[in-house]
């Protein structure tokens, strides 16, 4: 039981030595070109408007946990948590400029240009509302092939494998005085 709780903390040591490294090599500041073109790529990804509703849905659960509470101060929970929220909402700019430094330490100048190229282009808007209905398309068609394939390879292997044991069966059969 002590040799576990050793190599417990040796591996939580390692873990926050590990993740302060990490985090060290990211807090390197990416230079004010990296940041415009990742803001660029960004903006055509659209790659942070999944994140909008964050705040508001938590504002809704904490809303909701409250007035269970305290259900005769649903009023006041409402507009307390709502002002909160808002004074709160500014700190999404925090997001939008650390997925920014992410962007502009992953990918180039250059890649950056490209992609937000891309993505601002009608191809490129059309890939990114159309393909995650391509993708599940795909999907289903990769389903019905691997069904295909699958039903085949038993239904061939079977046929192969009953003539092969046959014929070893008559073979043996024959061998064998009677």
């Amino acid at each position: 039981m002590t040799i576990l709780a050793g190599f417990g903390r040796t591996l939580a040591a390692t873990l926050v030595a590990s993740v302060a490294f990490a985090g060290s090599v990211m807090a390197q500041d990416a230079t004010p070109e990296q940041v415009t073109a990742a803001r660029a790529a960004m903006t055509a990804l659209n790659a942070t408007g999944q994140f909008d509703a964050i705040l508001p849905q938590i504002a809704e659960r904490l809303k909701g946990t409250l007035i269970q509470s305290s259900p005769n101060f649903g009023d006041l929970i409402n507009k307390t948590v709502d002002d909160e929220a808002l004074a709160l909402a500014p700190r999404r700019a925090d997001l939008e400029r650390e997925v920014a430094n992410i962007y502009a330490k992953t990918f180039t100048v250059d890649e950056l240009n490209a992609i937000a190229a891309f993505y601002s282009s009608d191809a490129g808007k059309k890939l990114l509302q159309s393909g995650p209905l391509a993708a599940r398309e795909v999907m289903k068609a990769a389903d019905i092939w691997a069904a295909g394939i699958s039903r085949d390879l038993a239904v061939n292997s079977d046929k192969k494998l009953e003539a092969e044991i046959g014929a070893q069966k008559k073979a043996e059969g024959q061998q064998q005085p009677q």
